[in-house]
């Protein structure tokens, strides 16, 4: 029984809305009141883009700690931690744990938790490619939370994390936004050039290298080959997307592409579509790709990290080699092609997501997790005899100062071109 709720600590340092901070915003949503009581550190422009989704009991305290050099954001993170007896600090992704982690101990927080969300394509050096920085923060985090069983291997098995560290908790969404039964918006396929009877296919993801859009596009020629009146609509925003236009330009997909920047109301344009893909190099659980199933629609997927744990080849979805316009196109030709295998792909992903992917669980498991960890603290704590926790201290401060000073060696190359 808890006698009053345990305070927890979320922090992210990115300055996008996408995946990974869709997720944070789901839990604390769906976090229990009568647990936990929740605060966010986040930089002030994260916390204006969430607005008003951010729930109302839930403190927003801006804080740009960016790099370790930033040392008036590091106090200020220091005293966020003291002042409000944070008992639970929940960084997100690597980055903001490595500035975090440190400080949360050396402010004594009984539990740090990572969630890390996928592989981190911008490493490249011998130093970051080693992952010697990681495995000297990972001495500050007691739980690592890994989206997928995939991410969980890259933690442990590129990284070289301790297992007994790296739990997997999948991504989750709120089921009752995707129905298959939705219908869509009268208008909204003609807004497009689409007639009732066109095919639409349907792209949701930053227009980011990381996505893969280059590739569809290298794709839909032969697509639109076969299936002239074929529409693909892009959504969302994103670094590329100048140049994105101008190469559908170029293949002569003008008419046949559409760019329709964010939208907000992706769950009709889900309705409207009759097959999704996910063209990715990389992902960690992609949050898009269990919206899509959970539409009832069927989607063409590259087999990356966590893809196929939701994308199931042939079961739930068809999965290609990343990288492949060829193989792309066929496995979108072959579903436009046959109407029953849409169904059938839509109908067991749906089944699939109820089962796995809900919201409701994903909350669940983190609760749980929060919870054993935070009585494992107090075991710890409470569990020694004086001498024995006075030696363990000791070794414990030894062993983390010293990686605190290889830390401030060697953290601002790794920060530095980490993008």
């Amino acid at each position: 029984m808890i006698s009053q709720p345990i305070s927890v600590l979320f922090f992210a340092n990115s300055e996008v809305r996408a995946g990974v901070e869709e997720h944070i915003l789901s839990l604390l949503h769906g976090l229990d009141r009568s647990h936990f009581r929740l605060h966010l550190a986040a930089t002030p422009e994260l916390l204006r883009l969430f607005g008003s989704d951010l729930p109302r009991d839930v403190e927003a305290l801006p804080l740009s700690l960016c790099s370790p050099k930033n040392l008036g954001a590091a106090y200020r993170l220091a005293r966020i931690l003291r002042e409000r007896k944070i008992e639970i600090l929940h960084s997100h992704a690597f980055y903001a744990s490595l500035l975090a982690s440190p400080i949360a101990w050396l402010c004594r927080v009984p539990v740090v938790i990572e969630t890390q969300h996928g592989r981190e394509a911008w490493r490249h050096g011998w130093l970051k490619e080693h992952y010697f920085v990681d495995r000297l923060v990972g001495r500050f985090v007691d739980q690592y939370i890994a989206v997928s069983e995939a991410n969980a291997r890259y933690l442990t098995e590129e990284k070289g994390l301790p297992a007994r560290k790296v739990g997997v908790i999948w991504n989750g969404i709120d089921l009752t936004r995707f129905e298959p039964a939705r219908v869509a918006p009268p208008g909204i396929k003609k807004s497009v050039g689409c007639n009732d009877g066109d095919p639409l296919l349907l792209v949701v993801g930053r227009l980011e290298p990381q996505k893969g859009h280059r590739v569809l596009l290298d794709a839909f020629p032969a697509v639109s080959r076969d299936f002239p009146r074929a529409r693909l609509v892009c959504i969302g925003e994103g670094a590329l997307r100048s140049e994105l236009e101008s190469k559908a330009r170029s293949l002569g997909l003008e008419g046949n592409v559409l760019f329709v920047g964010y939208q907000s109301n992706v769950p009709d344009w889900l309705a409207a579509a009759d097959v999704t893909v996910l063209p990715s190099f990389y992902e960690g659980l992609p949050l898009t790709a269990i919206e899509c199933l959970a539409s009832g629609k069927p989607m063409v997927a590259t087999s990356v990290d966590g893809t196929p744990e939701v994308v199931v080849n042939e079961k739930t979805g068809l999965t290609v080699p990343p990288g492949d316009a060829e193989l792309l196109a066929a496995a979108l030709c072959r579903l436009l092609r046959e109407p029953e295998l849409r169904r059938q792909l839509g109908a067991a992903g749906r089944l699939w997501v109820e089962e796995q992917f809900s919201i409701q669980k994903q909350v669940f498991k983190t609760q749980e997790l929060y919870l054993r960890a935070r009585a494992e603290s107090r075991r710890r704590r409470h569990g020694f005899g004086r001498r024995e926790a006075e030696i363990h201290r000791r070794t414990e401060e030894d062993v983390h100062g010293r990686a605190l000073d290889v830390l401030s060696e060697g953290v601002g190359t790794q920060v530095e071109s980490r993008r």
